[in-house]
């Protein structure tokens, strides 16, 4: 799995993006578990995800509204299929607002920029 940390930070909240090649919502969850198995990830506030893969769309928001739906647009847009993408925000005390699905964005990009 594809782990880029520490990606973005905004009122004390810290991003990061992960991912890795992924057929079912099975795999998905269990490359999840891997990833939380680190201290630090199982610490986060959120771990949002998506998936596009022969079972359909498949998200998680973890908590973080609207966050999974915003990764499977943006891998629809690049057309990319059974991968998984993973959002993770360690809430920093301060509300983000709209700002959050930009940040959400912000990540999934840079990991489809470390990938191409």
């Amino acid at each position: 799995m594809l782990v880029l940390d520490n990606i973005l930070s905004d009122r004390g909240s810290k991003y990061a993006v992960s991912g890795a090649p992924c057929g079912s919502t099975a795999e998905a969850r269990a490359l999840i578990d891997e990833l939380r198995k680190t201290k630090k990830f199982a610490k986060a506030t959120h771990n949002s995800w998506g998936l596009i893969c022969g079972e359909g769309q498949v998200k998680n928001d973890d908590g973080e509204s609207g966050a999974g739906m915003i990764i499977l647009r943006m891998l629809e847009r690049e057309g990319l299929k059974d991968h998984l993408v993973v959002v993770t925000r360690w809430y920093g005390g301060k509300h983000l607002g709209g700002d959050r699905f930009r940040h959400v964005q912000t990540a999934v990009r840079a990991y489809l920029d470390a990938i191409a």
